[in-house]
């Protein structure tokens, strides 16, 4: 009976809000993007608007590319030759794919030059390595976190640090995965990644967009001074987060009392819109090329617009060992991690951050 209880029991989520101006000298926005390191899908809503601007697309069309590499040896990504040609000279993300974070050794190397492995018992053991037990192992521990600092471990080839991580993924403990990699630099040229890692069958990527135009849309009622909201006057920040949730899945928001799929309608007070621009980009996402996507919709209301706010949306890799910068991520029933930003027509912003159960508060 007490295990039934626990199922039934609603996983705590945990939904912090925000709000600031794009012109303040403290405002969090962009270290808040730059730090979200493994970003899934970026969607951004735009009332009052049925075709996107070339500025606009032009940046969703260059999102890309990412990169696949299928059974590479965890090894690969601790040469010196890897460190001085991806990890100094740019920012360089790889994230293991199809890897369960509750159940898989699930490994993500970030663009400071972090590499975290996120390890079950009996491989930790094997490695050799030292770690510190997950925060979401239970009373049992069953999980490892390990950090290595690639930019430390080069600096000294020599040492007996760096030997021994190479002993233990080279020799004890050879481990191989199938990898998502990205790199940015400015000027780069994009074959470097595809020439390095040629002898692996790297495949190139581009993201998959999806645009459509919805008539007719009812939307929330939103005041930028009015995070809580205000009775008949504006919805709040948590009204408007679910309702986004609704439209970004294509629900039937009528509440027609022949739906028995859902029930969910537009909160009040709300205006219906001619018609709502919706963009989707699904892939490897770099936090760089959202913060230029955040930018260009900041620029949105250089000229006078009908529409009174726009909306940024970006969810992170259920299964990646992180969430912002170097906090621990766990998966239990969602494994999500996203934020959203709406940005109003006088520069500022509501910034909403959302963990699971298996996260630390956003930072």
């Amino acid at each position: 009976m007490a295990t039934l209880r626990r199922l039934r029991e609603v996983p705590r989520h945990l939904l912090v809000c925000e709000k600031s101006n794009f012109g303040h000298d403290k405002s969090r926005h962009r270290h808040l993007v730059e730090t979200h390191y493994y970003n899934y899908r970026v969607s951004f809503l735009i009332p009052e608007c049925g075709i996107l601007s070339k500025e606009l697309k032009d940046l969703v069309m260059g999102f890309g590319p990412y990169y696949f590499v299928k059974h590479l040896p965890l090894y690969e990504l601790i040469t010196h030759e890897f460190i001085n040609t991806f990890v100094k000279k740019g920012s360089c993300y790889a994230l293991t794919y199809n890897t369960n974070i509750d159940e898989d050794n699930t490994v993500a190397l970030l663009p400071n030059g972090k590499l975290i492995l996120s390890l079950d018992k009996d491989t930790y053991e094997e490695t050799g390595l030292q770690g510190r037990p997950s925060q979401y192992s239970g009373r049992k521990t069953m999980r490892f976190i390990v950090s290595i600092d690639l930019m430390d471990l080069s600096s000294n080839l020599d040492s007996k640090k760096y030997k021994r991580v190479s002993w233990a993924f080279k020799e004890k403990k050879p481990l191989k995965f199938d990898f998502l990699l990205a790199w940015h630099q400015t000027g780069a040229e994009g074959s470097t990644m595809m020439s390095y890692f040629s002898g692996y069958g790297i495949q190139e990527h581009q993201p998959k967009i999806a645009l459509s135009t919805t008539p007719d849309l009812r939307c929330p009622v939103l005041r930028s001074g009015l995070l809580g909201g205000e009775p008949e006057a504006a919805c709040s920040a948590h009204e408007l987060f679910d309702w986004l949730g609704a439209v970004f899945s294509h629900a039937d928001l009528n509440n027609e009392p022949y739906n028995f799929v859902s029930t969910y309608c537009c909160p009040q007070p709300s205006a219906v819109v001619a018609q709502a621009s919706l963009c989707s980009v699904t892939g490897f996402l770099l936090p760089e090329r959202i913060c230029v996507l955040l930018e260009q919709l900041c620029r949105y209301f250089d000229e006078p617009k009908l529409a009174p706010w726009v909306t940024l949306s970006v969810q992170g890799f259920a299964d990646s060992p992180v969430s912002w910068r170097e906090s621990e991520h766990g998966f239990q029933k969602g494994g999500e991690h996203l934020y959203n930003f709406v940005i109003f027509n006088n520069r500022d912003y509501w910034l909403q951050m959302a963990v699971g159960a298996d996260d630390d508060c956003p930072p």
